[in-house]
């Protein structure tokens, strides 16, 4: 097998065409055709079958699949390790939710990029649903979120930190009459809410709290980070959900006022997410010790965030070094 075999293979697999395959490799369908003709041969099995709904795989066909990504992740994971021995320095990939890298990561990552003149810490931000494939393809080293529902047998799970989001409005909404002012669930579902990135999709802590709360769709606003969803609620636009620990200077400055009501406040925890040492590198071992720490948990909370400027979407890449 060859890794041109194993990434038509795999395209084939995600996108459930050889044609789809073809684009997103920028090759020709017969030269897909061609590689996968060639496992077929090499395996002695069919791997798939095309039926009127699609694609359908041979038990050895998804046994491959699951193999080629784990292959040709482990591939760019060597590459990219000989090139660092090569210049002398080490490369760890975190993928966090969008919560955690706007809030929490600045602080972290810095302290513990920090330690070590030889490593260069690179942050992307991606939906929590997306960690277990990240992981298990080797396209990041540790990835930093909520808990799973399912946690993947091949994964340590450590929990880390626990936070609170809350609603708050500016002093001049309607519903700020006075700090710790309680609001109804129909009168919370009928505001204006300003969110952030977090809110999209379904996995995560801001989701589950507009799904508990029934807030409509058209009433929801999203926003390109957390800070400029709670700025535009200073001006009265409107409800936001924010972090406890990222507004208690607003707070107690008047700027912002908090509501309680039906889910509020609700809690939630971050973890760290690895493939067990044997499969991970160094770094991510020593990243999983390190966030437990005191001084971790202080450079979390002390940090300042990034700004609506700062944040970019997913396939945005920070270093620290």
């Amino acid at each position: 097998m060859t890794p041109a075999q194993l990434r038509a293979f795999a395209a084939t697999v995600r996108l459930g065409s050889v044609k789809a395959a073809a684009a997103d490799l920028a090759v020709t369908e017969s030269a897909v055709s061609i590689h996968i003709a060639h496992l077929r041969k090499e395996l002695g099995d069919k791997l798939f079958a095309r039926t009127a709904n699609g694609l359908a795989f041979t038990p050895g066909g998804l046994r491959l699949a699951s193999r080629a990504a784990e292959l040709l992740g482990l591939q760019d994971r060597t590459i990219l390790e000989v090139q660092q021995a090569g210049s002398g320095r080490r490369l760890l990939r975190v993928a966090a939710s969008s919560l955690f890298a706007e809030h929490a990561a600045p602080g972290l990552i810095e302290l513990f990029a920090g330690r070590a003149d030889d490593l260069d810490v690179e942050l992307s931000v991606h939906s929590p649903q997306n960690f277990a494939s990240l992981l298990l393809n080797r396209s990041v080293d540790v990835a930093i979120g909520p808990r799973p529902a399912t946690l993947d047998s091949t994964m340590t799970c450590t929990h880390f930190l626990n936070y609170q989001v809350i609603a708050v409005v500016g002093p001049d909404h309607p519903l700020a009459t006075g700090a710790g002012t309680s609001a109804g669930a129909a009168e919370l579902q009928g505001q204006t809410w300003l969110l952030g990135p977090s809110a999209v999709g379904r996995t995560g802590m801001v989701p589950s709290v507009l799904r508990r709360l029934g807030i409509p769709e058209h009433n929801q606003r999203i926003f390109q980070s957390h800070a400029a969803s709670v700025d535009e609620a200073k001006r009265g636009k409107g409800v936001a959900l924010a972090v406890a620990f990222a507004v208690t200077k607003d707070l107690a400055e008047g700027d912002l006022r908090r509501l309680s009501g039906p889910q509020l406040p609700a809690r939630g925890s971050w973890n760290l997410l690895t493939l067990p040492d044997r499969e991970a590198p160094a770094a991510a071992a020593e990243l999983r010790r390190f966030v437990t720490t005191p001084r971790a948990t202080q450079a979390m909370l002390r940090g300042a965030g990034v700004t609506a400027g700062r944040f970019r979407p997913a396939i945005h890449v920070t270093l620290w070094s």
